[in-house]
């Protein structure tokens, strides 16, 4: 006899085909294999209690505050550890019991119906401006050709430029100014027809050069600004875009002075519900979440939302993570400068792929490639 002692990230029904399980035990047992944390706030005692025994009785568990058995306060928070299977039967049970636990089934539910991305996408970045935090991603319209000819050689599947920088303190840059910077990149990628080989998104949240990108082929408008402008609403409609919804406090300007959440997870899962239903109601069919690593978020809040990212993939949408070499590593590295923070920038955005994104926005992107390469390979055995 031969024990082998196996990673719970390995493809459990891989293995489980392997053994020659039947295809309806493959799926009963992949649904045990996975084991959820779920915290829940602010739950009715009376339902802390139900929802207590309801999940022992079927081998899952809820740690509840001390004295909860006995009612010693109103409401209580909650970790709820159970198995994909366990939620499904959760998800029942709790549909027919009281104390807000109707609504905790729904939202049960939401969470079992969730896939993790099975393709990853990386973006790279060109920016036509000279003032962008990273120099190496700055360029003159001719080198900027020849740099996204070696992205979509190098395995970007998407392109993103802009040509305003939206690091913290940024100056602000006048809609004309802009328009100037961008427009003779935007006549050569028509002129070369770029728009053929790659998706290409306009980082922008104006009108005029969102409109200028999307008539020469552009197909993803990246807006740091969540959709604030109607007008951008209406022009990604028409054009039948997909659009980028960031969450960003404040300003570039302002975005770092003090943030504060009463809860990362739950203000951003809040501002998304709402921007969906904003893009949604002008016609926006394509949306994809991007959680604004750096903007507006403290070092912990940053770590948090990619630590925790599955917590946002009950809305349904692609999620995309952007935290290549920004100032977060050298908030943990003190010695990391710019041009020193790719091992820092792997690291997050390995950690973000794990935990549900399927879009990364890099700088690097052969380095990201083969990365991803690795662990797709690791994923495999």
């Amino acid at each position: 006899m031969i024990v082998e002692h196996l990673s719970n990230t390995l493809d459990i029904k891989q293995y489980l085909k392997d053994i020659n399980v039947d295809s309806g035990g493959i799926s009963i047992l992949s649904a045990k294999a996975k084991t959820h944390i779920i915290r829940i706030k602010d739950l009715n005692v009376g339902g802390a209690n139900i929802l207590k025994q309801d999940a022992l009785s079927i081998g899952a568990d809820l740690a509840v505050p001390r004295g909860t058995v006995l009612a010693k306060t109103p409401r209580v928070d909650c970790l709820l550890i159970a198995t994909t299977a366990q939620l499904k039967t959760l998800a029942r049970k709790e549909l027919a019991q009281p104390f807000g636990l109707k609504d905790l089934a729904h939202k049960l539910k939401e969470i079992v119906s969730v896939k993790m991305p099975k393709v990853v996408q990386v973006m790279g970045v060109i920016n036509a401006n000279d003032n962008s935090f990273y120099a190496s991603s700055r360029f003159n319209p001719r080198d900027a050709i020849r740099k996204i000819e070696l992205m979509i050689e190098d395995g970007a599947s998407i392109i993103d430029i802009g040509a305003v920088s939206s690091a913290p303190n940024a100056q602000k840059v006048s809609i004309r100014e802009e328009l100037t910077r961008i427009e003779p990149l935007l006549k050569m990628i028509k002129e070369q027809k770029l728009y053929e080989k790659v998706d290409l998104s306009i980082d922008s949240y104006s009108p005029l050069v969102i409109k200028s990108a999307l008539n020469v082929g552009f197909k993803i408008v990246n807006d740091i600004t969540g959709l604030v402008d109607d007008e951008v609403c209406k022009l990604c409609a028409k054009y039948s875009a997909t659009v980028v919804i960031m969450h960003m406090q404040g300003t570039p300007q302002t975005m770092q002075n003090n943030p504060k959440y009463t809860n990362v997870l739950d203000d951003v899962y809040t501002f998304f519900q709402e921007r969906i239903h904003k893009a949604e109601s002008f016609g926006i069919e394509n949306i994809i979440l991007d959680v604004g690593i750096g903007f507006g978020k403290t070092l912990n809040d940053n770590l948090k939302l990619i630590k925790h990212l599955e917590h946002f993939m009950s809305l349904g949408k692609p999620l995309l993570v952007g935290a290549s070499r920004k100032s977060l590593i050298e908030k943990i590295d003190n010695d990391a400068e710019v041009k020193d923070r790719l091992g820092g920038t792997l690291a997050l955005h390995l950690e973000a792929l794990k935990n549900g994104a399927s879009i990364l926005r890099v700088h690097d992107v052969k380095e990201h490639s083969q990365a991803i390469k690795l662990q797709e390979a690791l994923n495999k055995v």
